[in-house]
């Protein structure tokens, strides 16, 4: 199995965990996300998006388009929890539904670190 299969079904397990978690959260997850401060008018794409970007991933789909997508997603979702962060706001992070009630911290900034890196090696290698 070559690198880039292995990162593109790695990310595209994270988004597909992610997005369904956001769903099974029910009206947990767009409380969570408004208490984050996500835009509203966001909120109810994200969960399809990331289920959506995820199968692609895993199936292999139109390389690497979704690995891109899946990597301006993330720096994205970076930006806005770095920007959280900055603000010295730690609201429950969304990112996994009712799996990442923990508050934010620089652990996210990691963990979408590594999301980012595998993204990368999806594009390029």
């Amino acid at each position: 199995m070559s690198l880039v299969v292995v990162a593109s079904v790695l990310l595209g397990v994270s988004f597909l965990l992610a997005g369904g978690a956001k769903i099974a959260a029910g009206p947990g997850w767009p409380a969570q996300a408004a208490a984050l401060g996500a835009p509203s008018a966001v909120v109810p794409f994200v969960p399809w998006l990331e289920i959506v970007v995820g199968a692609a991933l895993c199936a292999q789909l139109i390389r690497p388009l979704p690995a891109i997508i899946a990597g301006l997603m993330l720096v994205a979702f970076t930006a806005f929890v770095g920007l959280r962060l900055a603000q010295g706001e730690h609201p429950p992070c969304a990112c996994f539904g009712s799996w990442s009630a923990k508050p934010l911290s620089w652990r996210h900034l990691v963990r979408n670190g590594v999301l980012l890196a595998i993204a990368i090696v999806a594009i390029v290698a």
